[in-house]
């Protein structure tokens, strides 16, 4: 496991490893509450990614994790379906749409 990576070092680089090409026709909110952690939202509209600090009013999906679960997964250390299974992931709204997230960021 990455530990010595933080949060604001992976929403920082967000960014730059999104895959614009990936999200073609993709519309949507992602919220993530991480429990010991700041929470954020990740914006996808017309292939541009938008990444805010905080609570969206109504996002399509709420993921619920904690800090270390979530930069496993965006690292590509976690499978983010194993941590669902595990119960370290927690997804609410159109969780189908969690499905798609790997997919829209390079490891």
């Amino acid at each position: 496991m990455s530990s010595n990576i933080t949060l604001t070092q992976v929403f920082n680089k967000l960014q730059d490893r999104f895959n614009p090409e990936n999200a073609k026709g993709l519309n949507k909110t992602f919220q993530f509450s991480l429990k010991d952690a700041n929470s954020f939202y990740l914006s996808i509209e017309n292939s541009n990614l938008e990444a805010i600090w905080g609570e969206h009013s109504d996002p399509n999906i709420t993921l619920i994790m904690d800090e270390a679960t979530f930069i496993g997964v965006i690292q590509g250390e976690i499978d983010g379906m194993s941590a669902f299974m595990k119960g370290q992931l927690r997804a609410e709204g159109d969780v189908m749409l969690a499905t798609k997230l790997g997919k829209l960021f390079r490891h």
